[in-house]
């Protein structure tokens, strides 16, 4: 299912020897902003790293069928420009950061949009040289794009909506990420090109001495590299790339499989990988936002983040806890509020979050998380029976237990619970247990203030 979204374009995009390629958007503070007009410093890796992020796009990793979409999300914001996409089965979402020292010219506004990369600008790109100039103008609102063989069709493009989905699940699992491993351009290019491009098992890659070495098995300090296959489209930036980082979250000798993000860097350009737990499983079912969207400030706290926010570089989530007198929970969590909006993203390179505008309202993107909908209905049945540490939830013609563990974590009797065992986020009834607890912590302290 795609979301359609109003855009509005005023010219076309174009690829010509005298200015460049100059890429028209959507989106920003004002009617119809250019944000940015310049130089690439490094314009071949700038191509590799674009088509790279537009052919995960077009593929399908799991049960491939024909290509998907090919219009990746641009943004410029205070000082480097970002293309973000996702896979057509949204479990590898890909990122082309073009740093400071990438950039000659002036960003002189921020702003999203789709890019669209079709054929013809593919054949363009692929034909810019590593020392070839290369112009981009980032500005007035469109997505028809001229090469040397003409123009293509204009369109309007929809952005899916596992996409959006897809960025707020993202944004909530790497946030959650260390660095792992670091590895010269050498061992890079060697480990990537021995992997197994058609694997799609689980594999464990381990820190050994300049590299990294792969396992069957999880042990401490490992890095789940899930469908190695997925990586494939890294391998053209290598020649640019001085450095391959790896980023994951802390596994133990019982570890199930588990999100990791792979990152070839420049001192230019980031392109990074992040790939789901499971080739089977795309970002946008993860269920990592859903408790964060449950808290019942979460609305409001996202208002008033969203007022604070300036176009830095990084979002700074202390800064924002002090200035807006929240903790620093409820800020992340209206973070992730915003996220689901797509105006959030998270980058583990810098281990902070970033901005992205999407025209989407964060309350209606919120709706497309079917659990978080049904808990919601649960709650407003008066489904929910609370015992103690325990509760009993009616859904349907059945009536099941959820029990609250002392990591504050739950189990439920449900098909879902049993299915997942907590791996994709909590349950419908899980997450009403939960709203309808935070409901009544908050009557209490209403009433305290009013006996105080």
């Amino acid at each position: 299912m795609a979301t359609a979204a109003a855009y509005a374009y005023l010219d076309h995009s174009a690829l010509a020897t005298d200015t460049g390629l100059t890429l028209q958007t959507s989106g920003g503070p004002a009617a119809n902003p250019r944000f940015f007009t310049g130089f690439l410093t490094q314009p071949g890796a700038a191509a590799v790293g674009l088509l790279a992020v537009a052919e995960v796009a077009r593929t399908r990793y799991f049960r491939p069928v024909s290509p998907a979409s090919l219009d990746p999300v641009v943004t410029a914001g205070s000082d480097r420009l970002r293309f973000e996409s996702f896979s057509g089965c949204c479990g590898v979402y890909a990122r082309l950061d073009v740093l400071p020292a990438g950039v000659d010219g002036d960003i002189t506004d921020h702003g999203t949009t789709n890019v669209d990369v079709n054929v013809p600008l593919q054949r363009a790109l692929s034909r810019v040289g590593r020392a070839d100039p290369m112009h981009l103008s980032v500005g007035p609102d469109d997505l028809t794009v001229t090469t040397f063989d003409g123009p293509t069709v204009e369109r309007k493009v929809p952005l899916p909506s596992r996409w959006l989905r897809g960025f707020a699940e993202a944004q909530v699992i790497t946030s959650r990420f260390d660095p792992r491993a670091e590895v010269g351009a050498a061992e890079a290019r060697a480990l990537l090109h021995r992997l197994p491009v058609a694997e799609r098992g689980v594999l464990w890659a381990v820190p050994a001495g300049r590299s990294l070495r792969l396992t069957s098995r999880p042990v401490p300090g490992a890095v789940c590299l899930p469908g190695a296959g997925r990586l494939v489209a890294l391998r053209p930036f290598l020649r640019f790339a001085t450095t391959l980082r790896v980023y994951g979250p802390p596994v133990t000798a019982g570890s199930g499989p588990v999100a990791s993000t792979w990152e070839l860097s420049s001192p230019a350009m980031r392109l990074s990988l992040t790939l789901s737990p499971e080739p089977s499983r795309g970002f946008s079912g993860e269920g990592a936002v859903l408790e964060s969207l449950a808290a019942d400030d979460a609305a409001d706290d996202a208002d008033l983040i969203s007022a604070l926010l300036s176009w830095d570089p990084t979002i700074d989530t202390d800064a924002l806890a002090l200035s807006s007198g929240l903790s620093a929970q409820r800020v992340r969590d209206a973070l992730t509020q915003l996220g689901t909006a797509g105006r959030v993203g998270y980058d583990v390179a810098e281990a902070g979050y970033f901005h992205r505008t999407l025209p989407y309202d964060a309350a209606a993107a919120a709706k497309m998380n079917p659990r978080l909908v049904g808990a919601r209905a649960l709650v407003a049945a008066g489904a929910v029976t609370l015992d103690g540490e325990a509760a009993s939830v009616r859904s349907g013609d059945e009536t099941y237990r959820v029990r609250v563990l002392a990591d504050d974590a739950s189990t439920c009797t449900c098909p879902w619970w049993a299915k997942h065992r907590g791996e994709r986020g909590p349950c419908k009834h899980a997450l009403a247990v939960r709203m309808v607890r935070a409901g009544d912590a908050a009557d209490l302290d209403e009433s305290a203030e009013a006996l105080a």
